[in-house]
């Protein structure tokens, strides 16, 4: 079963930009893979750029086949719209308004949302809208 979430940028007037994440998207993964890969804004808007996500990668990545799993890198992003060649998904990201707008957005389907500012990342889990902790260690691989 897919951990959905939201992976969002608020902007100076308090407007977030915003994709879908299907997959992983617990703090103890999409968190810890966007608190460790994508600090500086120009990769989180190159991220938002990509649009809707089946899953997040470490790395942006190129495009790849969506539809062959064993020749796809697990290390990079894998994009509706760039690799799917998906155009009734989001291409881009969405905009809303403010935070309100953003869980509004959210409804029931979305476990958790994310927002980039100044410079940092926060998780909300978004039944109880309280904040979560993002762990602060890389995941481990085996």
């Amino acid at each position: 079963m897919a951990t959905r979430s939201f992976i969002g940028k608020q902007n100076s007037d308090g407007s977030i930009e915003y994709i879908y994440c299907h997959w992983d998207g617990y703090p103890s993964h999409n968190g810890v893979i966007l608190q460790n890969h994508y600090t500086a804004e120009e990769k989180v808007n190159a991220l938002l750029k990509l649009g809707d996500l089946s899953s997040l990668g470490p790395e942006l990545g190129e495009k790849q086949n969506f539809g062959d799993r064993s020749t796809q890198k697990d290390e990079w992003c894998l994009a509706y719209s760039r690799d799917r060649n998906d155009n009734k998904v989001a291409t881009s990201a969405k905009k809303v308004t403010n935070m309100k707008a953003y869980f509004k957005q959210a409804d029931c389907y979305i476990d958790y949302v994310y927002v980039f500012n100044n410079g940092e990342w926060k998780c909300y889990n978004t039944y109880g809208k309280y904040e979560m902790e993002i762990p602060k260690k890389e995941l481990e691989t085996n």
